[in-house]
């Protein structure tokens, strides 16, 4: 019999586990978009007590949750700042401009993580022949930074360069719990400077769809309203919702193995002779001439990953990936590189 794929594409392939199912199908649920379903209305109240803030939404995707923080903090015309790797600029099929009808702003960083002297230096004076510079998006851990932890020095200063030139500002914490596990931080203290946060409970942490969108209790209302506009008003919802608090009850200290097999990785690779950083959290890229040869070799190993370029190919550890299935992928990378 053969042995199942090794599926290093991305964090969000994984399938609840049995104790998530059991969670699921005995949930208490309500029509939610009336307010009704128990178990959502408790996600959100943990959500936000975790993060520090009065409230939160429950949507279904990363993508909804950022295009709706856009959306709440700006009017169309205004300009948004994003590092030049944001996801929502590359990754969210220009729903800025389609929703919210604003600019993108792409700022340089190092490793996803931005200057805050270099935010503050791009805010203009007032003139009317420019945007109004309303948001400033920030995304931890970054991922096309290479799973990158933001140090919290980085984070506040860039709150506060935000805040100083009276803009909002958005924390893109799809990955926030890999951070907090990561850096040792707590997600309030984290994401304190920030006016809307979010966070995915459908990558590392393991429950098949959503994530929530957390701040004030008024833009956390606004966000309701954008998101029924959207099409985001879920009914029995808490079929989902009791994942997600199973996920946040039972998978974030887990993320550190996700870490260490990260680490792993790089390291086996690095014994073939391979150019690997260090990865901070749980995804590893590493560059390669014919980046998409390799993976369609890897794949014929039983290895999935994924080619974001010509030359780079990602790597992403999760639930689903154990030692013996880092093990193998080193084995098909030996395979497929002759070494």
């Amino acid at each position: 019999m053969s042995l199942p794929p090794i599926d290093l594409r991305s964090d969000t392939v994984t399938r609840p586990s049995p104790g998530m199912r059991r969670a699921m199908a005995e949930a208490e649920v309500g029509d939610d978009v009336y307010g009704e379903d128990p178990t959502v209305n408790r996600l959100e109240a943990v959500a936000a007590e975790r993060l520090g803030k009065e409230a939160a939404l429950f949507v279904p995707s990363g993508t909804m949750a950022n295009q709706i923080a856009i959306r709440c903090q700006t009017e169309p015309g205004d300009e948004v700042m994003v590092e030049a790797g944001a996801h929502p600029f590359h990754y969210e099929a220009g729903g800025t401009g389609l929703i919210s009808g604003v600019l993108l702003r792409t700022l340089p960083g190092e490793g996803g993580v931005l200057d805050p002297a270099l935010v503050a230096a791009t805010f203009r004076d007032a003139d009317v022949h420019a945007a109004p510079q309303t948001l400033v998006c920030v995304e931890d851990t970054s991922n096309r930074g290479g799973g990158t932890v933001w140090p919290l020095e980085r984070l506040d200063a860039v709150a506060a360069a935000a805040h100083a030139h009276g803009a909002a500002t958005h924390m893109d914490g799809a990955r926030l719990f890999n951070a907090v596990v990561a850096s040792g931080i707590d997600p309030a203290r984290r994401a304190a400077g920030y006016d809307t946060v979010s966070f995915c409970l459908s990558k590392g942490l393991g429950a098949p769809v959503g994530s929530l969108l957390c701040g004030r209790r008024e833009r956390v209302h606004k966000a309701r309203r954008v998101r029924k506009s959207l099409g985001g008003g879920m009914r029995q919802a808490g079929f989902l919702a009791a994942a997600g608090l199973y996920a946040l009850e039972h998978h974030v200290q887990r993320l550190g193995d996700d870490h260490a097999r990260a680490a792993a990785l790089a390291h086996g690779l690095g014994e073939l002779g391979l150019v690997v950083a260090a990865p901070p959290t749980n995804m590893l890229y590493l560059e390669l001439p014919e980046a998409r040869s390799v993976v369609a070799a890897l794949r014929e190993r039983g290895v999935l990953c994924s080619a974001v370029d010509a030359r780079r190919i990602r790597l992403v550890t999760h639930l689903d990936v154990d030692d013996a299935g880092i093990r193998r992928t080193v084995q098909a990378f030996a395979q497929v590189l002759g070494r």
